[in-house]
């Protein structure tokens, strides 16, 4: 989670366990939104990550050729699958003809058909956090231990190589501490390592580097120094990287790093604050829920990097003022043809959050409401 550390979620979830059952559950339910469109895309998935320890990550999905937006169909479309889709969404994709979603706390990734949502099966990996794919491959970050906040934690992550025909892992690359999001480009798999369950209390724990990992040998090469708390990165049209830090919550502030695919090294460091993004073309929109345990509150900014010449272009995509209505914003996705923004608001936690649509000039388009924690946007082709 982003605002809090997990420790801190753990004894929400303990506080707020005896009012769990006065809270709306949505189950499967269809929300007419706007006029059915056919623009190369059927429609998108959206993972809801669910607070962590109820087994509530759930699965909506937006139908653009009816402009029906559909709650919890993972629950519909496979009633006897036992406990549903699981524990803490972390990550959802389609390669091929499968949807894959990565659930953190159940220690597994999902697999289910991508045009149905139907369960295929399952790929167990401990503490599992994002998902890539190449060649015939899925390569998928793991904590490797349990969900525990430890600055004596000493077991490092890995990286786990699994067929996508048999579901089975095939190789593992040890990385460092608490790995992140990753990404694949020109022959290499980058790896953002936090040391997130390390650095509490103690920021000179935190990981601050970026594992470099040859595709061809499976093997990490070396690390690329970048900042504290790795979280996030992304490949641009030019093979450049980018990179989120987390910072530490106290002194030091959230960042985005611009790592030169030449040099191998960073080259440029952007003064925002980033905890999600989505890359669109040059394009690169950011916001930042910023949690400080100094103030004990969050800043909530929001942005567009130009990643040719980076800059940052605007300080604000939502232009009309309905940003105030996002109480928590939570996950990010910008259609590549309509360029509509869609970006989700967690609200308390603990109840449905909803799903904002603006238009590409950042005018409000609709709302909707969602599972808990909407989070995690993936892209379904025609």
């Amino acid at each position: 989670m982003r605002k809090y550390t997990l420790f801190q979620l753990v004894m929400l979830l303990l506080c707020l366990s005896s009012c769990r059952k006065d809270i709306e559950v949505l189950m499967n339910e269809d929300s007419s939104l706007e006029p059915p469109s056919f623009d190369g895309y059927a429609g998108f998935y959206l993972l809801n990550e669910g607070n962590m320890g109820s087994n509530k990550s759930t699965l909506d999905y937006f139908d653009y050729t009816t402009g029906t937006y559909q709650r919890n169909i993972y629950g519909a479309r496979n009633p006897t699958v036992a406990k549903e889709m699981g524990d803490v969404g972390n990550d959802i994709a389609i390669y091929g003809n499968k949807l894959y979603a990565v659930i953190n706390a159940s220690n597994k990734v999902e697999v289910m058909d991508a045009r149905t949502a139907k369960r295929i099966g399952q790929i167990e990996i401990p503490n599992c956090r994002y998902i890539k794919f190449d060649n015939g491959y899925a390569y998928i970050t793991s904590y490797a231990g349990p969900i525990e906040i430890n600055p004596n934690y000493a077991q490092k992550g890995y990286v786990a190589k699994v067929d996508t025909l048999t579901l089975q892992v095939v190789s593992k690359c040890i990385v460092g501490y608490q790995p992140d999001e990753l990404e694949i480009t020109n022959g290499k798999i980058y790896v953002a390592n936090s040391g997130g369950y390390m650095g509490a209390g103690n920021t000179e724990k935190y990981e601050r580097t970026v594992s470099v990992i040859d595709l061809a040998s499976f093997k990490e090469e070396k690390r690329i120094d970048v900042a504290y708390n790795l979280h996030h990165i992304k490949v641009d049209k030019r093979g450049d990287l980018w990179v989120t830090s987390r910072g530490d919550y106290k002194k030091l502030p959230s960042r985005l790093y611009f790592i030169d695919k030449d040099q191998q090294q960073v080259t440029d460091t952007l003064p925002i604050a980033v905890s999600e993004f989505f890359l669109d073309g040059d394009s690169l929109y950011t916001y930042s829920t910023e949690w400080s345990y100094v103030t004990h509150s969050n800043v909530i900014t929001y942005g567009i990097v130009n990643t040719r010449t980076r800059e940052v272009v605007t300080r604000s995509f939502i232009t009309d003022g309905t940003d105030k209505q996002i109480e928590i914003p939570y996950g990010i996705m910008v259609h590549p043809v309509t360029k509509n923004i869609y970006v989700t608001d967690a609200g308390n936690y603990v109840s449905p959050g909803m799903l904002y649509c603006f238009t590409k000039d950042g005018k409000k388009k609709w709302s909707v409401r969602t599972g808990d924690i909407p989070a995690h946007f993936v892209l379904l082709p025609q």
